[in-house]
């Protein structure tokens, strides 16, 4: 019997974990406020504009991402649930300048699903911080779920090299 797309996202999820020797409130404030994402969101090397950053239940972020090779990229969050220092969970997606719904610009026709869900859990521990995100594909096929576990491995590179950037961003001693 074929497993449901429902049944298969609930079985496929991301997830990445990693300590910052950071509180827990510097890393909220790291990963939610405009200020802090312009200078660690992303790929080492890129830079962001963000066109529209509102931290509520429904809000969006919107921002384009400057990669070193010069690619444009666009993309959003939509903020679902906020429970500040411990908790995010958003709508991840790639996106046009616009703010509306876009494919993975990098295999756009390899069914790659239209957005993530993703939750954010910061655990403080005797001033350091564990990070935990998962995400797993948002009302997507079959065939985009398994797109998606193809990838798992890829995104854990990519997390890895971002949360790098954070963690040198963290260790400044003076931050915006």
């Amino acid at each position: 019997m074929a497993q449901s797309a429902n049944a298969a996202n609930q079985a496929t999820e991301f997830v990445f974990s990693r300590t910052f020797d950071a509180d827990r409130e510097d890393v909220w404030d790291a990963f939610t406020q405009p200020e802090h994402l312009q200078h660690w969101w992303g790929p080492p090397g890129s830079r962001i504009e963000i066109v529209r950053h509102e931290l509520r239940p429904g809000g969006l972020f919107h921002y384009s991402m400057k990669l070193p090779d010069g690619r444009l990229l666009w993309a959003r969050f939509v903020f679902r649930e906020i429970v500040a220092p411990e908790r995010l969970v958003w709508l991840n997606s790639f996106s046009d300048e616009h703010g509306g719904l876009t494919r993975n610009p990098w295999i756009p026709n390899a069914g790659y699903p239209l957005e993530t869900l993703n939750t954010l859990i910061l655990t403080g521990q005797q001033g350091k911080t564990l990070l935990t995100i998962t995400a797993v594909p948002f009302h997507a096929s079959d065939e985009e779920v398994l797109v998606f576990a193809g990838g798992i491995k890829g995104m854990k590179m990519g997390f890895g090299a971002s949360f790098q950037v954070l963690a040198d961003y963290l260790a400044r001693p003076r931050r915006p």
